[in-house]
């Protein structure tokens, strides 16, 4: 996705808080914390993920569906590359 060359350090840090959010949750099953705050810890790191997976699909429509200039056959690629991912996402 080299359109985000511009947002590399805001994505970088936003996955690295994620990578943060991963560490918390193997140090709260290490130390046998109580189910509610790891189910908590767990929580956070799944909607951190969603918000990220909506970033990247938002981005995707617009530079490779929706963007002026495109052929229809990118339009089309762009779309069944966003349709994979997808079905794959909700599985």
């Amino acid at each position: 996705m080299g359109h985000l060359a511009a947002d590399t350090d805001r994505m970088t840090a936003r996955v690295r808080r994620i990578a943060g959010q991963i560490a918390a949750v193997e140090r709260a099953i290490a130390a046998d914390a109580p189910c509610a705050t790891t189910l908590h810890l767990v929580a956070a790191v799944r909607g951190a993920v969603a918000g990220l997976m909506d970033e990247l699909v938002e981005e995707h429509l617009r530079e490779h569906v929706a963007a002026q200039g495109l052929s229809d056959a990118e339009r089309i690629a762009g779309a069944d590359e966003l349709a994979t991912v997808l079905k794959r996402h909700f599985r």
